[in-house]
């Protein structure tokens, strides 16, 4: 179970953190919230659709059919699709804003199995009690998700201003069996074909059309999501062996160290 915690020089000044080896954290991350800014890497590698939720619809990448699953997540936590959604990259971090408060704090799941003691892994502050490199890069990264969240939701407020939101039917088959999966909405083609002049502008301005088709192309990666499912049935359940950095398709610069950008 989650436990964020904010990060703080008082608390913090004598603790240090890892990176995270392994996908097993998202093994039962269905739906993973998804950005227009990363669009053209997710219309590939996974089926995106939208979730209301008090009144409102979020776009989203989904994962897997059933609940509680997520396929792109192999037995020995490697992550078999091509891309990794920004938002798992952020791990164990998260930024939150406290009822009442104007700006956000960065946190981290305690949960993660993830923080060590000084000595280990990478310190939260420097020795002049400043936010370390480390640090500053995850929240930088952090903020920038958080923009482009906002720039997502804007586009999907104009499509569902457009009314061209719609409940989307999905049927997938898993181990031979026919899965419905329900709750996830998709752009109706024929009502966005249909918008009159004024609509369309509309859409066209907040920069809505692209995230409409991209939303349209990436149904076509349902099959994808029946085509691992059955490549997971043939997986062995153990874990042979710790995976690497670099089978866990993370993102390398120079170095080989982990870097948080697109």
């Amino acid at each position: 179970m989650t436990q964020l915690t904010a990060i703080s020089l008082k608390t913090h000044a004598d603790r240090n953190w890892q990176r995270y080896r392994s996908y097993a954290f998202a093994a039962h991350r269905q739906l993973i919230p998804a950005l227009a800014t990363e669009l053209l890497k997710l219309v590939p590698t996974m089926p995106l659709g939208f979730i209301e939720h008090e009144a409102r619809f979020y776009l989203y990448a989904m994962t897997a059919p059933q609940p509680d699953g997520n396929l792109f997540v192999a037995p020995d936590g490697r992550w078999l699709a091509g891309y990794v959604p920004a938002i798992l990259r952020s791990h164990p971090f998260a930024l939150v804003r406290p009822e009442g408060a104007s700006e956000s704090i960065l946190c981290i799941d305690e949960s993660s199995g993830l923080m060590t003691a000084a000595g280990t892994g990478e310190p939260f502050f420097s020795q002049d009690g400043q936010p370390a490199p480390g640090i500053r890069d995850v929240l930088n990264f952090l903020m920038r998700i958080e923009q482009d969240r906002a720039l997502t939701q804007t586009m999907v407020d104009a499509l569902q201003a457009a009314g061209v939101i719609q409940p989307w039917p999905i049927t997938l088959n898993q181990a031979g069996v026919t899965v419905s999966v329900d709750g996830i909405c998709r752009v109706d083609e024929t009502a966005l074909n249909a918008l009159d002049a004024d609509h369309w502008l509309a859409l066209r301005q907040t920069g809505a059309l692209p995230l409409a088709y991209a939303q349209l192309f990436s149904m076509n990666q349902l099959a994808l999501l029946e085509q691992v499912g059955a490549a997971q049935a043939q997986m062995p359940r153990s874990q042979p062996r710790s995976p690497s950095l670099q089978d866990l398709g993370l993102s390398f610069g120079d170095e080989d160290s982990l870097r948080f950008d697109w």
